[in-house]
C-alpha cells in the first residue's frame, strides 16, 4: 500500500475533528466556561473544521452531576445554549464510552439533536457492547465511529477481528487510538494499512487520535494521514488528558486544503487556552509520561505524580516496573 498524496497537494476526503472540550474536559473536569465552548464554536467554523466534538455522553446513574461540568453530559439544553441549532457546516459529535453510557435513555432521535455524530469508544474486549450501541445510535439517525482505544496493548489476531465485526456495522469509520502514547509512526503505518484493509472495502474510512506522552502525537497523525487516514483528530493547544494530543495548530499548518486557516485557531490559544494555563490548570508533555508511554501503561500513575508536583523521576520510572 503506498503513500496517499504529498506535501504540496491536499486529499478532499481528509476531515479534522475537534476533541478539544472532550479531551480536554479530563483536564478539569469540563468545568469550561459557556463563554470558552462558545468561542471554541466559533473559532473552529471560521477555521474549516469539519467537526467539533462536544464532549461526552456520560451515565448519571454512574458519575455524580455535580462533579462535572455540563460537558461531561451534553444534555441537548447545554448544547444548544451555545450552538442553537447549529446553522453551519460544521458538525457536532459527543463521545459514549461503553459501559458508562445509557444511549437508550439519554440519547435522542436525530431529529431532535443538534449533535449529527455518536463516537463509541470501546476496549477490543467491550467490541460486542461497541456494536450494539453502535447499532442503536444508527437507529436513530446518527453518524456513528468505533474508537478502539489502547490499541497498543491488543493483539493483531483481537484487531482483526474486530475489524472483520466493524466492516459489517454501520459505522463511518473506526479510529486507531493510541490512547497510551506508546506508538512510533512505523507501528502507526502498519496499524493504518491494516485498518485499510478491512474498511475500504466496506467503503468506510479510518480516523487517528493520537496521544503525545513521547511527543508522537503529531508525527503519528500525519503518518496515518499519509498511508490514507482522513478523520484526523486534534485539540487546541493539545490540550487533553495527561500529555494531551496533537496540537490543532500544528495539524492546520500542516494541511494543504485552502479551506482551513490556522488564525482563528491561534487567535483563540491567545485569548482563552492560555489563561487556563495561567490559571494553574496543567496537561501536555513532561518526562512522567513520556516514561509511561514508553513502558505502554495507562497514564493514571504520572497524572498522579504531576498532581504531587514531584520531580523524583528516576524513582518513578522504576515503580512503573511493579505495574507493567
Amino acid at each position: 500500500m503506498e503513500r496517499k498524496g504529498n506535501l504540496m497537494t491536499y486529499r478532499p476526503d481528509i476531515q479534522v475533528f475537534d476533541a478539544t472540550i472532550r479531551d480536554g474536559g479530563l483536564v478539569n473536569s469540563f468545568f469550561f466556561t459557556d463563554e470558552f465552548v462558545k468561542a471554541l464554536y466559533l473559532a473552529n467554523i471560521r477555521a474549516g473544521v469539519d467537526y467539533m466534538e462536544m464532549g461526552y455522553l456520560a451515565d448519571t446513574d454512574i458519575f455524580k452531576v455535580e462533579d462535572f461540568g455540563d460537558w461531561k453530559f451534553c444534555k441537548e439544553d447545554s448544547l444548544r445554549r451555545i450552538v442553537g441549532d447549529n446553522p453551519t457546516d460544521m458538525k457536532l459529535s459527543v463521545m459514549a464510552d461503553v459501559g458508562r453510557t445509557n444511549l437508550q435513555r439519554d440519547l435522542l432521535p436525530k431529529e431532535e439533536s443538534v449533535i449529527d455524530m455518536v463516537r463509541v469508544a470501546t476496549y477490543i474486549n467491550t467490541m460486542p457492547a461497541a456494536i450494539d450501541m453502535i447499532e442503536y445510535a444508527s437507529s436513530l439517525g446518527y453518524e456513528t465511529t468505533c474508537n478502539i482505544m489502547a490499541i497498543s496493548k491488543a493483539n493483531t489476531p483481537d484487531i482483526q477481528e474486530a475489524l472483520t465485526l466493524l466492516a459489517d456495522s454501520p459505522i463511518k469509520a473506526v479510529y486507531i487510538v493510541d490512547s497510551y502514547g506508546a506508538l512510533f509512526p512505523e507501528q502507526i503505518q502498519q496499524l493504518t494499512k491494516m485498518y485499510l484493509e478491512y474498511m475500504e472495502p466496506a467503503g468506510k474510512q479510518v480516523g487517528i487520535h493520537a496521544h503525545d506522552n513521547q511527543k508522537m502525537a503529531f508525527a503519528n497523525t500525519i503518518e496515518a494521514c499519509s498511508m490514507g487516514a482522513s478523520l484526523l483528530d486534534a485539540t487546541v493547544g493539545s490540550m487533553g488528558r495527561g500529555a494531551g494530543n496533537c496540537g490543532m495548530e500544528l495539524l492546520l499548518g500542516f494541511l494543504k486544503n485552502p479551506k482551513y486557516n490556522i488564525t482563528p485557531i491561534l487567535r483563540f490559544y491567545e485569548e482563552y487556552t492560555l489563561k487556563l494555563k495561567e490559571e494553574g490548570l496543567k496537561w501536555g508533555y513532561d518526562v512522567q509520561y513520556l516514561l509511561t508511554g514508553k513502558m505502554n501503561l495507562h497514564p493514571s500513575s504520572a497524572i498522579a505524580f504531576t498532581k504531587e508536583d514531584r520531580k523524583d523521576y528516576s524513582n518513578f520510572y522504576h515503580q512503573l516496573f511493579d505495574l507493567d
